[in-house]
This record gives C-alpha cells, structure tokens and sequence, in this order.
C-alpha cells in the first residue's frame, strides 16, 4: 500500500516541472496516467541518450516511471468527450498550459468541475493566472531573474552565473504542485469539495530570496553580489584545490569556524569569526591555503574534524560511489517494461516513509502505450477514433 493509494492523476504536463511533480505522486502510490499529443513530441522525454536496445531516452524512463501514458487529440470532440470521461474517475488534473488554453478547449476548470463537482485541477504555470505576465512565455532563468534572485547571487565582477539544475522547474513547479494537490485532497477529504490550484514558478522564487529578501522588506538596504553572509560575503564559498577541483565551506557557527580553523592550522583566524572585517585579505590566504593539497587530501582532513565542509563531487562520484548516496538508496535500478530482465539506473524519489516507502515498479513506457488499453476500458471503439485523428 502506498501512502497515495487511491488518488487517481489525469496528467497533462510536458517538459519537466509537471512530470516531476507527477513522478513524485506515483512513486508514492498515485495512480497517473499521462495525456499528451502524438504530433508534438515533448522535447524532455525525447533528449538523448537512450537505453541500449529499447528505443526509450533516460529521461522517458525516469520522468514516466510508475505511470501510464495514453495520446490524445486536445482539439478533436472525440478527445475532449474522452478526457471528461475520464475526469470522472481520475478526479485530480494537472496541466501545465499557458492560462486560458484549456479553457478555449473546453475542457478547463468550470468545464471539467460540470462534470465531476469534487475535481482538484492543478494549473502549473510560469507566473500564475493572473497579473501583467500571466500569458508571457518562460523558462527557469526567467522565473529567478524576474523574482530577485539573480541580482544577490553571483560574483561581483562575473555577474550572474547560470545553474544546470532548474530551481523554479523543480524546486518552486514540481513541489509546490505536489503540495497543492495533496492539501486540495486533505480539504476535499473533510469538505467533498475539489478545487482550482493556481501554481506559478515565479511566485515560488520570490520566497527564496530568504534572509536577504527578510531583511530587505525591513531595512530597504540592497544585498550585494558577494557583499552578504551567504553569497561570497564572507568564508562561506567554494574553495579551489590543488588539482584543480573544489571543496565547499559551510563553517558559519563559531563551534564549525573553530573547527575549520584547527583543520586548516590556522588558530590564529578563529577569533575573527567566519565574517571578518578583513574578508577580502582572510579569503585570499585561505584560497591560497586550500591550493596546497588537493581535494581528495582536504577531504580526508576534514573527516576529522566537525566542520561543515565537504567536497564538490562529479555525478559519477556522487551518483555511483558516494556511500551516503549509496546507504539513502538515492539511486535505484528499475525494470524496464516490455524488455524482461533489463534494468536501468534512475534517480530515487527522496521522501522516505517507514510504513508506505516509495516502490519503483517499472520504468516509463513508449509515449502513448496504454492509449488502446485505456480507450478500450471505457468501451470505445479504437480503430473507429483512430480513423478520426483522436490520437494524432
């Protein structure tokens, strides 16, 4: 028994903030099933590479894991008559279209709340369904650039610095959908009421600007690019190494300081905290310091000592030999379907529950496997849709 048994997810979502959140709700027992269009290949499932011998890419498997996946034609009345029969059973929707286009196909809100009173319909956008912005497109840089983020992150002479992993996608998307839905559910659950989940990737940004943002709203005062305790302002940063590779440094409290000091053979730097006035002077011994060994050296030091720091692993250090990794079971083989006995490694769901733990039951099938299963368990005839373009 998973610990979302029961819920059933209509699942409209592209790209990856959405299949994540869904992903996410599957492997804890959600039941999704994935709509999406035969005639628009969603580029995320399809980027390479792909699993040797399956025609799957990587981020197919990972991203459909647990999940059903069925096409459908948005635009025909055979599909939308489809979708409105399915709602009736798959009560919980999340879509991730621009506002209003679900709308203009009838098969928004209102419409599908006409059919199922008790439907909780999850809109994931870029910035919400109202405001100035609501029909401007965007990625992930636009969301954090747009919220503050960016303006306090960064280096004082390089700017801004991109990041491989998409904060507003999944970090502000992803699991702020998760968590909209299942509080929509706990309310249903105590009223019978479904309701409109409203998600923006910018909203979610804005509250990451955490303390400098706090402290703003109070004094007005701008942070600075490594001009704040968090970025760059003080010790706390990322150190080259000897080899050319980087150990990270998060010694902020005295008692780490201390620590960090000790390791480092620097007794002398301990009464001067973690923000000295000479912040700029200390940094440069101290990068010049971590220069004389290289990271694998420093990394056996700090085991000795409590310090807050830890090396900057590649993916296949952490992914394949770190041991805290390895003992969270982060990382997990999962059967591939409709090949027998091949296995592929995907990164695991990190919720752990001791009663209902997350189970990975099976990889992401071929986009649109289960059309024929899913229409011919609503008694329709298939070859007669399929004629009429309902899964083009």
């Amino acid at each position: 028994m998973g610990s979302l048994n029961g819920l059933k997810i209509l699942d409209f979502s592209t790209l990856l903030p959405g299949p994540y959140a869904s992903l996410v709700l599957a492997d804890l027992g959600a039941e999704v099933l994935r709509i999406t269009s035969a005639s628009k290949p969603d580029i995320v499932t399809n980027y390479p590479p792909f699993i040797e011998d399956t025609g799957t890419s990587a981020c197919e498997a990972w991203l459909g894991r647990n999940k059903k996946t069925m096409f459908l034609n948005l635009k025909t009345e055979e599909g939308k008559a489809i979708v409105k029969e399915l709602v009736k059973e798959y009560d919980i929707v999340l879509e991730q279209f621009r506002p209003g286009v679900m709308d203009k196909l009838g098969l928004g809100y209102e419409d599908l709340k006409a059919v199922n009173p008790g439907v909780i319909y999850c809109a994931l956008t870029g910035y919400g369904q109202t405001g100035p912005l609501r029909d401007a497109a965007g990625h992930d840089i636009n969301y954090m650039s747009r919220s503050g983020i960016i303006s306090h992150a960064g280096r004082k002479e390089g700017g801004p610095s991109l990041m491989n992993f998409q904060i507003a996608d999944i970090a502000v998307g992803s699991l702020n959908s998760v968590i909209g839905i299942l509080a929509a559910v706990n309310y249903r659950r105590d009223t019978g009421k479904g309701q409109f989940v409203d998600v923006a990737m910018m909203d979610g940004c804005v509250p990451f600007n955490s303390l400098d943002g706090a402290g703003f709203l109070v004094s007005g005062k701008q942070p600075e690019r490594e001009g704040m305790m968090l970025n760059g302002g003080c010790m706390y940063d990322y150190y080259e190494t000897k080899d050319g590779k980087y150990m990270s440094v998060g010694s902020l409290e005295p008692q780490f300081w201390r620590n960090f000091c000790l390791a480092l053979g620097r007794e002398d730097l301990i009464d001067g905290t973690m923000f000295p006035e000479n912040v700029a002077e200390v940094k440069a011994q101290i990068r010049g310091i971590f220069k004389t060994k290289t990271r694998d050296e420093w990394t056996a030091v700090f085991t000795e000592y409590d310090a807050c720091v830890q090396p900057v692993l590649d993916l296949k250090e952490a992914l394949l030999e770190d041991e805290q990794v390895m003992d969270r079971q982060m990382v997990v083989e999962v059967e591939m379907p409709l090949h027998p006995g091949v296995k592929v490694k995907q990164m695991a769901t990190s919720v752990k529950l001791s009663e209902c733990p997350c189970e990975y039951e099976f990889a992401g099938y071929p986009t649109g496997h289960h059309t024929r299963e899913i229409i011919e368990k609503l008694g329709l005839d298939y070859e007669e849709l399929e004629e009429k373009g309902v899964f083009r």
